[in-house]
């Protein structure tokens, strides 16, 4: 990746929205160069997807979160990667990381009760063969998303004790 391509980065990073034309005149560059420089991050699987940080509180989305930390048995030959394929697999896996530590994969997942993850977790997670082990935590609220603070600043309206 060249001096150009990782200035874009950092500039999608900030602001996925952010247009050609202006990328183009904050680097002082042609804007064909930028769209040619996008389509070559795009193309290379550098550039994965655009996405949109949601306040979900305030949206009103109503949906629970949990990281979930997994205990396997690595195959022969493919160690991690085939089970975590097979999880990866699962639309409720928002993320997935192998860990080192305690465990050895975590990932997190989205469902809209607390009942439909447990199910998830009990009946498809538990049932692939390598898993040995869950460990499941409730997210009970989120404070920060991507580098970006997701908690409104509502004021606060307990009263003051003296």
């Amino acid at each position: 990746m060249d001096k150009l391509e990782s200035k874009i980065i950092k500039i999608l990073e900030e602001n996925a929205r952010c247009s050609n034309e202006s990328i183009a005149e904050v680097l002082n560059v042609a804007e064909s160069d930028v769209e040619k420089a996008i389509s070559k991050l795009e193309g290379s699987g550098i550039i994965v997807k655009y996405t949109t940080i949601i306040n979900n509180e305030l949206a009103g989305n109503d949906y629970v979160d949990a990281l979930i930390e997994v205990g396997v048995t690595p195959q022969k030959r493919s160690g991690f990667d085939a089970i975590a394929e097979e999880i990866m697999a699962f639309d409720m896996v928002k993320n997935l990381y192998l860990m080192s530590g305690s465990h050895d994969l975590t990932l997190t997942i989205e469902g809209k009760t607390v009942r439909e993850i447990s199910l998830f977790v009990s009946e498809s997670l538990s049932a692939i063969d390598s898993v040995v082990s869950t460990k499941t935590h409730f997210i009970l609220k989120q404070y920060k998303s991507s580098g970006v603070a997701i908690v409104s600043k509502e004021s606060d309206k307990r009263e003051l004790i003296r």
